[in-house]
């Protein structure tokens, strides 16, 4: 029987005999010529922009389903705050409506960080994350404003 060769996609190590690997164009040394220029420190390397604009299909998936797992306790956690609210003789509809927003203020909090953990580079920019914290601010205002008597 003979035994396949298979591709391994996977981590390998290279061989301890093999030469070093040439120095990379950042580590060579460049001769001081005298002439220095001044750095704003905004300059970013061509990787950097690469890594921080390509976000894989495996890690939305991720997100996603991590998204989906924390919707789902919240709206158990909704249900809990509104019963918990009709139980210190809150009207249910005040108290439905104030569960709804403590809803939202999770839920937009909760997509706050989990698309942090995906690709901060990418998605915390102030265009992303901005309208989410105001949506997360506003609905924590008026998750109080509406549990009153």
């Amino acid at each position: 029987m003979a035994q396949e060769n298979k591709d391994n996609a996977g981590f390998s190590l290279p061989d301890p005999a093999a030469p070093a690997a040439p120095a990379s164009p950042e580590t060579t040394t460049v001769p001081d010529t005298g002439a220095h220029t001044a750095s704003t420190g905004f300059e970013t390397e061509p990787a950097a922009v690469l890594a921080a604009e390509n976000t894989g299909s495996r890690d939305l998936l991720i997100g996603g389903a991590i998204l989906l797992v924390l919707f789902i306790v919240f709206f158990l956690a909704k249900n809990a705050y509104a019963n918990g609210l009709v139980a210190k003789k809150l009207p249910p509809n005040k108290a439905n409506a104030s569960a709804w927003w403590l809803f939202i203020f999770l839920a937009s909090a909760a997509t706050g960080v989990v698309l942090a953990g995906v690709n901060a580079a990418r998605f915390m920019a102030p265009v992303i994350i901005g309208p989410i914290a105001v949506v997360a601010l506003a609905s924590l205002l008026l998750t109080f404003t509406a549990s009153r008597k």
